[in-house]
């Protein structure tokens, strides 16, 4: 029997009901006359606190409010995959073609298409006994995607019948199941899950991949580990968004769940005109065929935002269960904790640092927990890996979601904006970012990319370290009083920053880089600086290893070399021979 109350106070998004009337805990209601969906966030015996998902315009008191019985969850089942979905889990393009340009409060559609047919194979036989995750279909959801109809995770018994393969609405029965209490169960393609529940698993597995993002920065000074966790703060126009989209065209994730948390609207309408003419590296099709859309723009109500990337998780880890492995690109977190502070503030809850509530820490925590490279309750293998953007006002990283947020990431891109200003891109700064899964990672890079990997890239960031202490004298005194051994280091410094850390986005060669090709590109700079270091011990001026634009090549081979020319290097490593023997013989 479902609850019902009457509204007793409004307060923009948060509503409040008289008395104790049975309400639950995260249970969804629908409030008022056009039954707006909200959530229960707070009780006691005087009053039940909701918060409503959409525009509260026009309620007042005295109007129902009714209970749904059941926490807020999402539809799990095929025709997720290149949908796009508000903060709740509505389809907006079907909302679009049934109410025009904008969301109608109260709009009521089906999550997912129930008269679609797909076409399932079944995968049990009857007397066959399965439990939560077992695969009992599967479905040819995109032409990158086969969804894997599993089990319930809180359900198991004995299969008693089972369906011929062939097309079925997603609410179609597939598999009848007689459960340990006798009671039967029919099983289809959907399930429901609270967002704010983590789906269970068997266990968790350590961080010992990388996620192969082909960004140079990334997989060479700073990794993401698969399953990890990673930050990119940012000031406005810094580039946290573009490089998120890298990181979704390029990834070698399996699905791309993009979560755009308050975002402006045109940045979105971006990512999906975009998203829709790329085709996927890995299969030759569209990338939307392995992408889903969560959009709660700026001007989409408050409290759907706070939900949006609970709902963007619960489908990563659903997908994940299949033995997928999944990235989660939210932008931004700092919209999101915006939300928080604004219903922490209307609940009239004691403000702490800027006025966010207490409880940030927690809730950002619970956040990035989810992630994680897992063994799931079916036996495969699959990974979460979220990637957050955070927005601080003004670029300043001492404000409480970036701090907080730092203490929960093991990855941290700090984006710079200088470098953004100067057009380097992308603009993440090599001395204030960091990330702690090298060494969970370096038995990796010796295995399938090269024992000299892990070595070379510490040369590389050594050498930047170094220029940064240089540039402080520089600063002072001017660079003419340097030696030429310092000089040289200046120089290979630039060689890296322009020729390696800087990547151009619309380069065919230059957009995605693989890890061999970064490999030779370090071993090339290092060689470089070895030879050069040796002519200047010889006695030999900087200014006479410059005149030969030895260092203006070497930058160039990002463009140069294609990634399937490898060969090329060897080219390059006799060019910089001749040099050296060259220098050498006018020398002598």
């Amino acid at each position: 029997m479902s609850v019902t109350g009457k509204i007793y106070g409004i307060n923009g998004p948060i509503i409040t009901i008289k008395g104790n009337l049975g309400f639950q805990m995260s249970e969804m209601v629908y409030v008022g006359e056009q039954r707006l969906v909200g959530e229960v966030i707070a009780l006691n015996k005087q009053e039940t606190v909701i918060q409503v998902f959409e525009e509260t315009t026009g309620l007042r008191p005295g109007q129902a409010v009714e209970g749904a019985g059941s926490a807020i969850c999402v539809t799990l089942a095929p025709g997720i995959i290149t949908n796009i979905f508000d903060g709740i889990e509505r389809p907006l393009q079907l909302i679009g073609e049934e109410n025009g340009a904008y969301i109608p409060r109260g709009v009521s559609v089906d999550l997912l298409d129930k008269s679609r047919l797909w076409e399932a194979k079944i995968c049990v036989k009857c007397g066959d006994v399965v439990s939560g995750g077992t695969i009992i279909a599967q479905v040819p959801e995109t032409s990158a995607i086969l969804h894997k109809v599993m089990v319930p995770p809180d359900m198991d018994g004995t299969v008693i019948w089972t369906a011929e393969d062939g097309s079925y609405t997603i609410e179609d029965p597939l598999v009848t199941i007689r459960k340990p209490d006798g009671s039967e169960a029919a099983l289809t393609m959907t399930q429901r899950w609270p967002i704010r529940i983590p789906r269970p698993i068997h266990r968790r597995y350590p961080a010992d991949r990388p996620l192969v993002t082909g960004q140079r920065i990334l997989d060479t000074l700073f990794p993401i580990a698969k399953g990890g966790t990673a930050a990119i703060p940012g000031g406005f126009g810094t580039g946290k968004t573009m490089t998120q989209h890298q990181l979704a065209k390029w990834s070698d994730a399996d699905i791309i769940i993009y979560i755009g948390c308050g975002e402006r609207g045109n940045e979105m309408t971006n990512v999906l005109e975009e998203f829709s003419k790329l085709t996927d590296p890995k299969t030759g099709n569209l990338l939307m065929d392995r992408t889903t859309l969560i959009a709660n723009t700026s001007n989409m109500p408050v409290a759907a935002r706070e939900a949006s990337i609970y709902t963007g998780l619960t489908l990563a880890e659903y997908y994940r269960d299949m033995g997928y492995h999944v990235a989660i690109m939210a932008d931004s977190t700092s919209r999101w904790a915006e939300a928080l502070r604004e219903l922490s503030g209307r609940l009239e809850e004691m403000p702490a640092e800027e006025g966010f509530p207490a409880y940030l820490a927690s809730r950002l925590s619970a956040f990035y927990e989810r992630a994680g490279y897992v063994e799931n309750l079916n036996g495969t293998d699959g990974s979460v890996t979220i990637i957050g953007a955070v927005s601080p006002q003004g670029g300043d990283f001492s404000e409480p979601v970036t701090q907080n947020t730092k203490r929960f990431v093991r990855c941290f891109l700090a984006l710079d904006k200088a470098l953004a200003y100067a057009r380097h891109y992308p603009a993440i700064n090599w001395l204030t970012s960091y990330t702690e899964y090298l060494g969970d990672l370096e038995n990796w890079y010796g295995a399938n990319v090269g024992a000299d990997f892990i070595p070379s890239r510490n040369e590389l960031l050594h050498i930047l370290t170094t220029e940064s202490r240089l540039n402080e004298i520089v600063k002072l005194i001017g660079s003419d009083v340097l030696p030429d051994d310092q000089k040289l280091i200046l120089e290979i410094a630039r060689v890296i920053r322009l020729g390696f850390l800087q990547q151009n986005a619309f380069h065919a060669e230059d957009t995605f880089v693989p890890m061999e090709k970064q490999l030779e590109m370090m071993k090339i700079i290092l060689y470089l600086y070895e030879r050069c270091r040796a002519l200047i011990e010889l006695g030999m001026p900087m200014a006479l290893l410059k005149e030969d634009r030895i260092f203006e090549k070497i930058i160039a081979i990002k463009y140069d070399v294609a990634n399937k020319d490898m060969y090329k290097f060897e080219e390059y490593r006799k060019m910089i021979d001749e040099f050296y023997q060259r220098l050498m013989e006018s020398n002598a």
